[in-house]
């Protein structure tokens, strides 16, 4: 069994895992589960659309902007990308050593943080300090007041690369011209209070739409300016004088990131597209329609509730309108030729033939007398009490 057991082993032992298989980060959990949840819904939605027979186009433009809308205001809260660098630099590993190599440096500003990443170029073939491998990616926070510093010490204290320890002192230091992590701190603390503003925003017109299309398109022109607003005060709250970050030599020049312009571009479809359905639900009332809507094509439609208060009104204008004194007059008009009419059928009454009793002869011969005095009957003949 020689050569079966001892496969991709030394000297016959145990297979030995000495080292840790680290890999650089490759994506955020957080965007990615955003991505998950929003592509399985409009996934589904894909696979039902072939079975809608109406309002078809209406129906996929105003999911797919919904969901578009949803997810660029997520994938902003969340995201790193709001200002961003990125550059090749020379520079060593650590701070005393005297090996110099080429790498990458990137830094990615979000709402509540920095992800500062470092990465050697041709790393295969050179070596840092006996590390041939070198993917860093390092986050830090700032959701209070002293945890960028608390932060920074920490990487200190972790031996985090050089490069990276130089990038992360100008957002740490908040003490006279070292003021960038506190401007990007209140921007970003009011650009994400916008953004759950757009996002509660986002949900009552999802909501206003299914019930009321006209007025899910005013709450869509409301959530496009909610968004150009967020873009509009992360802009104006960012640092007067732009952050220009010099490491060994190489200068870092920040500037905005596609979440930003993610953000612009869904707020400006989101104001445009809730425009155009305003003015062509004013110019053709309730003509704008999804499959989407409670009661849609039941009795309940708001479209079939809509055609029979039309016809209701129709129906009533069409009557004539009548004065009290015509109603009098042809009321009375209208009872005496009633009445002339069936006078002579209510006096005639009913003469029950099939009744037969022993009083018949002296009925007939009292109907026979009597005829000559007035001009009706009696309906029953009389019954004779008898007397005891």
């Amino acid at each position: 069994m020689k050569g079966w057991f001892d496969a991709f082993r030394h000297d016959g032992g145990p297979t030995l895992y000495s080292y840790t298989n680290r890999t650089p980060v490759t994506g955020d959990v957080h965007l990615i589960t955003i991505f998950v949840v929003f592509c399985t819904i409009f996934t589904a939605f894909l696979i039902i659309f072939p079975g809608i027979r109406k309002e078809r186009i209406t129906t996929f433009f105003t999911v797919t902007l919904s969901l578009f809308v949803g997810t660029s205001i997520q994938v902003a809260q969340y995201g790193s990308t709001w200002h961003t660098t990125s550059s090749s630099i020379v520079s060593s590993y650590s701070v005393f050593s005297r090996h110099r190599t080429s790498a990458e440096i990137g830094g990615f500003i979000g709402l509540m943080h920095i992800n500062i990443t470092y990465s050697l170029i041709n790393y295969t073939e050179s070596t840092v300090d006996g590390v041939s491998d070198v993917e860093y990616n390092e986050r830090f926070w700032w959701r209070s007041p002293t945890e960028m510093s608390e932060s920074f010490k920490h990487a200190l204290y972790r031996g985090a690369p050089f490069p990276i320890i130089s990038l992360a002192e100008y957002f740490s230091l908040h003490q006279e011209g070292f003021s960038w992590g506190a401007k990007y701190r209140e921007a970003g603390h009011y650009a994400s209070i916008m953004l759950w503003t757009c996002f509660a925003a986002w949900l009552m017109m999802n909501l206003l739409l299914v019930v009321v299309p006209r007025y899910g398109a005013y709450s869509m022109v409301f959530t496009g300016v909610l968004m150009l607003c967020t873009n509009l005060t992360y802009w104006s709250l960012l640092p007067c004088e732009p952050l220009v970050a010099h490491i060994d030599g190489s200068t870092l020049v920040f500037d905005l990131g596609w979440n930003y312009w993610l953000v612009l571009v869904a707020g400006f479809s989101c104001l445009f597209c809730g425009i155009i359905i305003t003015v062509i639900d004013l110019i053709f009332p309730h003509q704008f329609s999804t499959i989407l809507e409670v009661d849609y094509d039941t009795p309940y439609d708001r479209h079939v509730i809509i055609e029979e208060s039309f016809d209701t009104r129709n129906t009533r204008k069409k009557l004539p309108k009548m004065n009290e004194d015509d109603f009098d007059e042809r009321v009375s008009s209208s009872i005496p030729s009633k009445l002339g009419s069936n006078s002579q059928r209510i006096h005639e009454g009913v003469v029950n033939c099939g009744f037969v009793s022993h009083e018949m002869s002296d009925f007939h011969h009292r109907m026979n007398d009597d005829s000559s005095k007035a001009n009706w009957s009696y309906p029953f003949p009389p019954i004779s009490r008898r007397v005891i």
